[in-house]
């Protein structure tokens, strides 16, 4: 009787063993199996940071941000650049190192383009990012060279600080080195039309002052110029003529 007992008292302990031994064993290669399964990584770039965050910790991913860049294209502080690359094949818990847009827009220096040409100009301008504006030709013997380089009016030194995509205002030599050119007779043409005259003749818009109750300006026209037209009478290349402007 005593011998049965222990028999089964062996037995029930061996069983014990086996089972705790199996199910540590089933444990282990479980957690093995999922620590050498690898999911996909996704496309992060593009998304804001707290969606980026978002998609990582779903996938039980983690990440390190390593830099901040300026894409003027993408959204402030929006993913730039991941690494591994996206739809790379990666395991739970890896870490994710990402490029983040920065809040603050990229700025250049303003190069010199005093004495270049208009092409060379708007080359570089384009180039660093920056936008040619209004291109302004004033008399001077050297034809399509840079004279000023401006910003809202006022002349811009090499080395200032712009934000990119600032608009450039160019003032450039027309190569008439001022000489004498007709004067033309701006009498009965409207504001657009004596400006474009003046433009193609070599001479600029002065002051413009419109005469009596002039209630809609777009059909105002010249009455008097300064200086009056004459005929055979000549400018120096450049120089301003005024126009007085009323009512039809």
């Amino acid at each position: 009787m005593r011998f049965l007992k222990s028999f089964l008292l062996n037995a029930i302990l061996i069983a014990v063993v086996l089972y705790v031994f199996v199910w540590l064993a089933a444990q282990v290669l479980s957690v093995y199996t999922r620590h050498s399964q690898s999911l996909t990584l996704p496309n992060l770039k593009g998304l804001k940071m707290e969606d980026a965050e978002k998609v990582l910790q779903q996938k039980k991913l983690r990440y390190i941000i390593t830099d901040t860049v300026f894409v003027d294209k993408l959204p402030k502080s929006a993913v730039a650049e991941q690494n591994p690359a996206p739809n790379s094949k990666v395991k739970e818990g890896r870490i994710i190192y990402l490029s983040i847009n920065s809040d603050a827009s990229a700025t250049v220096l303003m190069p010199n383009l005093i004495n270049s040409s208009l092409r060379y100009a708007e080359t570089v301008i384009t180039g660093m990012g920056l936008v040619l504006g209004n291109v302004t030709y004033k008399p001077d013997i050297a034809q399509n060279a840079v004279l000023d380089q401006l910003w809202h009016g006022q002349s811009l030194q090499p080395g200032a600080k712009l934000p990119k995509g600032t608009s450039i205002d160019l003032v450039v030599g027309d190569g008439s080195g001022g000489a004498l050119v007709p004067l033309p007779n701006l009498n009965g043409l409207s504001l657009q039309d004596a400006t474009n005259v003046l433009q193609s003749s070599l001479l600029q818009l002065g002051t413009v002052v419109y005469e009596g109750n002039v209630k809609d300006s777009t059909h105002a026209t010249v009455k008097r110029q300064n200086p009056p037209f004459m005929e055979g009478a000549t400018m120096k290349g450049g120089e301003f003529v005024d126009l007085f402007l009323s009512a039809p």
